[in-house]
């Protein structure tokens, strides 16, 4: 098992080093184009060469770039961390790695496009990684849920029939019944009310991909039992778009668990057969998606009177609407409006440092910000680090001298989102509420400081 932070350790790899360079070539090759996967350089071209590691030759090592996950290749695990668990003094073992994973999880539960189940794993999570952990909770949820209730919808269709069924189908029944001699058979157009509708088909095709990638008996338990549920179901591929549009009325609310999890494992799993023989599978997540994520959905939901607003396109730079502005969140208290930035870097690692470690084209950024959006408040959010506690928020004033002296204040701080305790003692079994409940805590004061709200 290789451990790999991103772009901060190197490790050396003693087996087909260039067999794993080019099935990351081929994953980059076959991922799906969406936002969480770069698709072009800057000037515009097609990226061709894979973007998860770095391939050191000379060496024989490699060295992960901005991507977390977990990447099998034969009988190799490569682990992908975030880089603010990162200390080059420490070895970290099993129960490190799980305390990272139980983060990423924790971050995960926030975010905007997954739901997930409160209950605690009851996986041995001493031998997985926390890609296991995601494959548990959905098959664990997914099985209880077919148990009682299946997703069945009204789907339409052309069929010939005996009996008039829905409404008959007049151009279909005169050419290719009537010309034909067939008048006995009717073509009707008609809903009824499926099982084998395409999110079925989505939840079977997401499930045979995971079975064949979990150790888990548990799991593999669970998803085998799924498939059994939906046998009578067409085995057909699906896209994470697909999954997107998926949509549920009231009755059937507590399938968007199950759709959500399956947006998940199709936009950041993929899963092929290497020169026709050998399975393998990589799980990658952006890390800086992940922490902007996270800050929004735990804004959104623990932060009662603060509204935040995320990314938005329609304002520009420019009169000519060339350039447009996107900041992550813009927060309405109820009394200011207040423009938040996630920066997913480590800060503060020189005290010397005037500028803090936050750099002048964040300040640019966010001072355009504030110009075009007419706000005057601004925070910069940065998460802490294993290796050192938080400092205090630094500050800048910026006057604007084309704007009646108008000064924009800009603070950053760096936010509790990690619970060290968790790396000081043996994990128990207990749900992600539970084990953070300290940490969320003291997350939500630290926001009600920086927010000015005493609510």
């Amino acid at each position: 098992m290789i451990n790999l932070f991103e772009y901060q350790n190197k490790e050396e790899v003693t087996e087909d080093f260039e067999g794993l360079e080019v099935f990351l070539d081929d994953i980059w090759r076959q991922r799906e184009k969406n936002q969480y996967f770069a698709q072009d350089d800057e000037d515009g071209s097609k990226i061709e060469s894979q973007q998860f590691l770095q391939f050191l030759h000379k060496t024989v090592e490699i060295k992960s770039n901005k991507y977390v996950g977990v990447i099998h290749y034969e009988e190799q695990k490569i682990n992908l961390l975030p880089k603010i668990f990162f200390n080059e003094d420490r070895e970290y073992d099993q129960s490190d790695l799980l305390a990272i994973q139980q983060h990423i999880l924790w971050w995960l539960s926030y975010c905007r496009k997954i739901k997930f189940p409160n209950y605690q794993t009851s996986l041995d999570t001493e031998k997985s990684d926390f890609f296991e952990v995601l494959i548990y909770l959905f098959a664990k949820y997914t099985r209880e849920l077919l148990g009682h209730s299946i997703y069945q919808q009204y789907e339409e269709v052309w069929r010939e029939v005996q009996y008039v069924r829905g409404r008959l189908d007049i151009t279909r029944y005169v050419t290719e019944n009537l010309s034909k001699a067939r008048w006995h058979k009717v073509n009707c157009i008609y809903d009824p009310f499926v099982l084998d509708n395409r999110f079925n088909q989505i939840i079977k095709y997401v499930t045979s991909i995971l079975i064949n990638h979990t150790t888990n008996d548990d799991s593999k338990k669970y998803l085998r039992e799924i498939l059994f549920t939906l046998d009578d179901v067409s085995d057909e591929p699906a896209t994470a778009d697909e999954c997107a549009a998926i949509q549920f009325n009231p009755a059937f609310a507590e399938f968007e668990t199950v759709r959500d999890y399956c947006q998940l494992f199709l936009n950041h799993a993929v899963s092929f057969d290497y020169k026709n023989d050998l399975k393998l599978f990589a799980f990658l997540i952006p890390m800086e998606y992940l922490f902007e994520d996270f800050i929004y959905g735990f804004i959104e939901k623990e932060m009662d009177g603060v509204k935040a607003v995320p990314q938005s396109s329609s304002v520009y730079l420019d009169e000519d609407k060339t350039f447009f502005l996107r900041p992550d969140l813009i927060l309405d208290t109820g009394e200011k409006k207040i423009i938040a930035d996630t920066k997913y870097k480590m800060v503060y690692q020189d005290p010397k440092d005037p500028k803090k470690g936050i750099s002048q084209s964040d300040l640019y950024q966010v001072l355009a910000y504030a110009v075009r959006y007419k706000i005057d408040e601004i925070l910069l959010l940065y998460p802490d680090t294993i290796d050192g506690w938080q400092q205090e928020a630094s500050g800048f004033i910026i006057r604007d001298e084309f704007a009646d002296q108008v000064d924009v204040k800009v603070m950053a701080y760096q936010l509790s989102v990690i619970n060290r305790d968790i790396f000081l003692r043996k994990i128990n079994r207990a749900s992600y509420k539970e084990l953070f409940l300290n940490t969320r805590l003291h997350l939500i004061e630290e926001l009600k400081l920086m927010f000015h709200v005493s609510h």
